[in-house]
């Protein structure tokens, strides 16, 4: 889709663009150590994803996420099950975009300021936590 073209995704760390293409590419690890670079839709709210058959990854499992860049940990302060990372528009206004560790939960939230947009039919596991978050 070329309306997601003008948007970018940049790790919150070192600012290094992760979206190539259709995809924003990360790195993920499963809870034994294994890792995998695992491509999503820049579409908020499409759940599809591309990752190597080798790289297994099962319903309900937590995967923590990295920056395939500078390898830090995309970690959101807000609650232990949710990963960030930043997403510019096209008019340079940047958002946090939270998304669930866990595979196969759909839960997306994007902020801006006191706005949040959410996606995601799991998204009721989180929305407490992202509403206190903006009220500290």
């Amino acid at each position: 889709g070329g309306v997601f073209m003008k948007q970018n995704f940049i790790c919150p760390r070192c600012k290094g663009y992760l979206n190539v293409a259709d995809h924003i590419i990360l790195t993920a690890e499963d809870k034994s150590g294994n890792s995998g670079l695992i491509l999503f839709s820049p579409e908020l709210g499409n759940y599809t994803t591309k990752k190597n058959p080798n790289f297994k990854t099962k319903e309900g499992e937590k995967h923590e996420f990295f920056c395939p860049l500078c390898q830090e940990k995309l970690a959101a302060d807000t609650h232990d099950n949710l990963s960030y990372i930043v997403m510019i528009d096209e008019e340079n206004v940047e958002y946090q975009i939270l998304f669930s560790k866990i595979v196969g939960e759909h839960s997306t939230y994007k902020i801006v300021g006191e706005s949040t947009e959410i996606y995601g039919h799991h998204h009721s596991n989180y929305i407490d936590f992202v509403n206190l978050s903006h009220t500290k």
